[in-house]
Order: structure tokens, then sequence, then C-alpha cells
């Protein structure tokens, strides 16, 4: 497969702790933009931030978080983005937590993908 051109980056920022069920919600928003067939998808772990309720979230050894920032991010075609909002919306949903998610403006330079037969 290969992308280029224009194409749109969606950012979703969540928490380390959220969860659906038994799986952290990053888990499973990856998975299903795989299996939704997106180009690719990165989880980016924050070392500080903080969210809607202004609570300080840190990897400094004085102050241990269990909950740090994620950002998952997913480049792909205009059009699968927009398809795959309303699955993140349901992930909110049902993980009951709170987040971000962000959508801009991308160029694709280069997307290659290689396909390998195990």
């Amino acid at each position: 497969m290969q992308i280029q051109g224009d194409a749109k980056l969606l950012r979703i920022f969540v928490g380390e702790k959220d969860k659906i069920g038994t799986l952290p919600l990053y888990e499973k928003i990856v998975l299903e933009a795989r299996k939704f067939g997106l180009a690719g998808a990165t989880v980016l772990k924050g070392i500080m931030g903080f969210g809607g309720n202004s609570r300080i979230h840190t990897s400094k050894i004085l102050r241990l978080s269990e909950d740090l920032p994620l950002v998952i991010e997913i480049v792909d075609e205009k059009l699968k983005i927009e398809q795959f909002l309303p699955i993140i919306d349901d992930f909110f949903e049902k993980a009951e937590c709170g987040g971000l998610v962000t959508i801009e403006k991308a160029e694709i330079i280069k997307y290659v993908s290689r396909v390998q037969n195990k």
C-alpha cells in the first residue's frame, strides 16, 4: 500500500490508566486502528502533563505517577480518519474517562508498506 499527498493526523490524548474492561484504552485504539486498515499508529508516553482536571502527572522520582499522559498518533487519508472517529467516541464512552482528540492537516511525503507473509 502506498499513500502520498494530503492526509490527516489524528492525535488522541489519554491517560496510562484509562481502560476498556481489562485492556488499556491506548492498546484498544491501536488494535482497532489496525483492524480498521489504517496506515499505522504510534503511542507516545509523556513524562509530564495535565488534563482537564489540572492534576499534574509526572515521571519524577519524588512524585511517582502511574497515570502518565499518552498520545496516540494516526495518519491516513481524510476519509479513513473521519470514518474512524465514531469508534474513538464509542471507546471514550465505554472507558468513562477524559481525554482529547484533535485532527490536523498532514502531508505524506513517503509511505510504503512492505507486507511480509509469515
